[in-house]
């Protein structure tokens, strides 16, 4: 990383993007994350007015953030104009019914450039640049997950499907080299050191299927969960929301719960053990699987959380994991409700330096019991709140 000279790899890049563009227009879609912004700012140095930039605001953005995006890039010393595009309803109709994680990424890449396609030929745009980066390409060639910005190196051909060609300015970078550019090209701290956001924003943090009560439940989490968790400095940290739906008749829980027992050395009539209908994305040995989620709750005599070290958490998910292969997401219960409600909340926070690998960060239990009882107060639909203790791998960062 030391070797890595941002300005230097700006002057180079604003040089080849030029020469890929040429005089034609090119159009950026801005999610408001570091990789998609940096590339809106290099690419108006490239070829200035001949870029439009647009933000898709396709529901699956965090309270506010589509205008905050397009205030900050429409400031001195960027100048950017940005359009707001409301495609709200158009995704969430894309995306009803769907379950499966990949199911939705794959619907939710195809509705976002057919979406960009009708907004190229609109504004006479010939290319599409966008902030892909190397972690996207290793995911999808490997399996993984599909990164919804990831076309050519899968074989698709978006001149072919879509009508315009792609340039990818930041290909070849890691996430914090992106950061070092995005730092050398003055944007704040607020981009430049912003957490990870995934493309398709909050659809692969609602598991299972999209509904609209469920995400608005989302949305007030995160708010919730980033103002949280901010003090600790995770490089990543997020809610995700689940159906408080088991799976029917599974035969691990008894395993999970013994396990569990065994090694937090409490009874094992004081573990509860949910296994979730609904599934996670998980990683192993390069490749995709799709897992079960366990939920584990364990009281004290006085009913109350039990609380221990999140190592300890992390190697008791270790045992599940590796004993139970088709688990790849093990969750620890903060708070829960005495009533069930539809849904419950997970919170995660992970450290890593390329998002290849990550591990659990070790959030004190008193911010996880604020934002459990936050969540609680704020969202009525919720019934439970739980600690994600799964490092990547076996699970990915993200559920879906």
């Amino acid at each position: 990383m030391e070797s890595f000279n941002p300005e230097k790899f700006v002057e180079a890049q604003i040089m080849e993007v030029r020469k890929a563009i040429g005089g034609e227009r090119a159009l950026v879609a801005v999610s408001g994350g570091v990789d998609s912004t940096t590339c809106a700012v290099l690419t108006r140095k490239a070829v200035g007015e001949n870029l439009v930039c647009v933000i898709l605001d396709d529901a699956f953005m965090r309270e506010g953030e589509p205008e905050r995006v397009a205030e900050i890039l429409s400031k001195e010393p960027f100048k950017v104009p940005v359009k707001i595009v409301d495609v709200q309803e158009r995704f969430l109709n894309a995306m009803k019914g769907l379950r499966d994680a990949e199911e939705k990424r794959k619907k939710f890449r195809e509705t976002f450039y057919t979406v960009l396609s009708e907004i190229a030929k609109k504004e006479n745009c010939r290319f599409l640049v966008q902030g892909t980066i190397r972690a996207d390409v290793v995911e999808t060639v490997g399996g993984v997950k599909t990164q919804h910005n990831v076309l050519e190196q899968i074989g698709i051909n978006p001149m072919e499907k879509f009508g315009f060609k792609v340039v990818e300015p930041l290909l070849m970078l890691y996430k914090e080299q992106v950061r070092m550019v995005a730092r050398h090209l003055g944007l704040p701290p607020e981009v430049s050191e912003r957490q990870p956001f995934p493309g398709p924003g909050l659809s692969v943090r609602v598991v299972g299927e999209i509904r609209p009560e469920k995400l608005e439940a989302l949305k007030k989490a995160t708010t919730i969960v980033e103002g949280a968790l901010a003090e600790h400095k995770p490089s990543q940290y997020f809610a995700a929301i689940i159906d408080d739906e088991e799976a029917p008749a599974e035969p691990s829980a008894s395993h999970v719960q013994e396990t569990a027992a065994r090694l937090l050395n409490v009874p094992s009539r004081n573990v509860y053990v949910k296994i979730f209908r609904d599934k996670a994305t998980g990683v192993k040995g390069g490749g995709r699987r799709y897992g079960k989620i366990v939920g584990i709750k364990v009281e004290t005599a006085e009913s109350k959380t039990y609380q221990t070290d999140i190592p300890k958490l992390v190697a008791l998910q270790a045992k599940i994991t590796s004993e139970n292969p088709t688990i790849t997401r093990v969750l620890y219960a903060v708070e829960e409700m005495p009533e069930k409600k539809p849904y419950v909340i997970s919170i995660r926070a992970v450290q890593t330096k390329d998002f290849l690998t990550a591990q659990v960060s070790e959030i004190p239990w008193k911010t996880l019991e604020r934002a459990a009882d936050k969540i609680i107060e704020t969202c009525p639909d919720i019934s439970a709140v739980y600690y994600d203790v799964t490092p990547k791998p076996p699970a990915t960062i993200e559920m879906e």
